[in-house]
Formats: C-alpha cells, sequence, structure tokens
C-alpha cells in the first residue's frame, strides 16, 4: 500500500486554504454540538443551503441538552426544506443519547461518536477533527476525488484512500488540513470541468499530468451516488404522502392516490413502509397516521 509524499503539495494547499477558505458560520465554532449539526446537515444538503438553516437551527436547539428535550415535531419543522428527514429523527436521538449517557456533552471518543444514532466514519472524524482539534482524517467525495487524482497513483478500496488520507494529514494542523482538502474539492477540483489553472496542486496531479489516464475519480472508492430527478423519484412520492398524512389519517386504500402513485399501488405500500420504517409514520386500526411523539398533535386532534 503505497502513500504520496506529503511534502511536495502540502504546504501549496494550506497557502491557498489560507487565501481562499470557504466563510463557512460552523467554521467560527469548536462547539462539538454545533459542528456534528453541521456535519449532519451537510451529508445530503448543498453547503448553500445547509448554511443558513444551520444558524437558524443552533440558534433554536444551541445545546444536545435544548434539542433532546424538544419533541420531535419542533426539530421536524426546524429541518423544513433540508430534505430527508430522517437525518432530523436520527439527530434528535443523538442528542438524546448525549444527554442520557454524556452529560449533555458529545464524546470525544471514535468509538463513542459512531454508537450515536445517525453518526459514522465520516461524521465522527470530522467532529474530533473540527471540534476537537485533532489529527483525524475525515474523508468525504470532495477529498476521496482530491486522492484519487493528486499523485502518481490512485488508492484501491475504502481500506487504501483512508491509510493515504490518514498519512497526509501534517502533525499538529488536521483540522486545517482537511479543510483545505474539502474546499478544494468542492470549488476547484471539480467532478466535471475542473479547475486545474488554479489548483495548488496541479503540478503534482497524476491525472493532469496524463493524456490518456481515465479520471480516477470516477471509480474512487468514496463518490457521490448518481440521483435522478426528484419529480418521480422515491423522495419526491413520499414527500406527497407526508404532506397527505399532516391533513389527516390515511386508510390503506388511499395511499396511491396521496403518493401521486394511482397506478402503483406496490410502489406506494413500499413508501409508506418506508416512512414506518423510519419512524414518521405509524399503522393504526388499518390506516397511515403521524406518530404523536414525532409530530406533536396530529390533525383534527
Amino acid at each position: 500500500m503505497s502513500t504520496p509524499p506529503a511534502a511536495p503539495w502540502r504546504e501549496p494547499l494550506l497557502a491557498w486554504y489560507r487565501r481562499h477558505a470557504r466563510p463557512l458560520p460552523w467554521r467560527r465554532t469548536h462547539d462539538p454540538f454545533r459542528i456534528l449539526v453541521s456535519e449532519v446537515m451537510a451529508q445530503q444538503t448543498p453547503v448553500a443551503r445547509a448554511a443558513p438553516a444551520w444558524t437558524a437551527f443552533v440558534a433554536r436547539f444551541p445545546t444536545a441538552t435544548v434539542l433532546a428535550d424538544a419533541p420531535v415535531a419542533d426539530v421536524l419543522r426546524a429541518w423544513r426544506g433540508l430534505g430527508y428527514n430522517r437525518r432530523a429523527v436520527n439527530l434528535h436521538r443523538a442528542a438524546r443519547t448525549v444527554a442520557d449517557a454524556h452529560d449533555g456533552r458529545v464524546p470525544a471518543a471514535y468509538a463513542e461518536l459512531v454508537a450515536l444514532p445517525g453518526v459514522g466514519d465520516y461524521t465522527a472524524k470530522a467532529v474530533l477533527a473540527f471540534a476537537f482539534r485533532r489529527d483525524t482524517a475525515p474523508v468525504d467525495t470532495n477529498v476521496a476525488r482530491v486522492l484519487a487524482r493528486v499523485g502518481p497513483t490512485s488508492p484501491r478500496g475504502r481500506a487504501e484512500l483512508a491509510a493515504r488520507a490518514t498519512a497526509l494529514v501534517p502533525p499538529g494542523r488536521g483540522p486545517e488540513w482537511s479543510q483545505a482538502l474539502m474546499d478544494l474539492g468542492a470549488t476547484v477540483c471539480l467532478p466535471r470541468a475542473p479547475r486545474c489553472g488554479g489548483c495548488p496542486a496541479a503540478a503534482w496531479c497524476g491525472w493532469r499530468a496524463s493524456t490518456s489516464r481515465p479520471d480516477p475519480a470516477a471509480t474512487a472508492p468514496v463518490r457521490p451516488r448518481p440521483q435522478g430527478a426528484f419529480g418521480g423519484s422515491d423522495r419526491y412520492h413520499r414527500g406527497r404522502l407526508l404532506d397527505a398524512l399532516r391533513r389527516g389519517r390515511l386508510p390503506a386504500g388511499d395511499l396511491p392516490a396521496a403518493a401521486h402513485l394511482r397506478d402503483d399501488p406496490g410502489r406506494s405500500a413500499a413508501i409508506a413502509g418506508s416512512l414506518v420504517r423510519d419512524g414518521l409514520a405509524e399503522w393504526a386500526d388499518g390506516a397511515l397516521r403521524l406518530p404523536v411523539e414525532v409530530w406533536g398533535r396530529r390533525p383534527g386532534a
């Protein structure tokens, strides 16, 4: 398992970052809870939309204890517009675990972080880096793309990618380094039409130096899942079904129309099942309804 030397492009990248760092609001804090919220929000939401939502969210729920004590209905209302409501439910569950098991303080140990609902390897390492100032190596899709392209070879598999990312972390400067890699991937080393002319690592980019080498980022161990159009997707029909449930309970026979799937009752049933699995709906007396413990007062209550 080989790793490229860090020295050649480490300082150019850090110098570039000091000039071009994105002014994200969560970079002005080291509060572990607020960093956790930012990472959960940004998992599947563009940063431009997550930033103002994060500011409003942490003003409403400034600590894990405050979030844990809030009704999940309030959390979901604050989450509106960010999509993937199960992230909000998991964040609420994580806050309850922090409040109950960790005296309201987000834990500083990797094993305890990944035990929180909705927290995986990347999020745990990001919290350790940006809140606790550890020399960890969180690898998101932007970092994976940079590491796939820069250097003479590309990592093969997640284990090699993680090892390379870890080997490149400058001792004592891990948080700055990780943010620099993320910003480079987000603004310069783009999936399509990368801006190589403004890249501080261009001189060491193996892909750029080759005239025939396919883009290694296309097969990187960590890369975005391609998403189809929103209209007609399961996400779209989940949203329509939730909108209908906000108006009242739905007998099983009404699900296809409510989900805008009149000709596909099997798919509407599967989508209803996904809402139940995520804790966003429940069955009662043959009808689907919103759980009061999640959404607050049911329609008509």
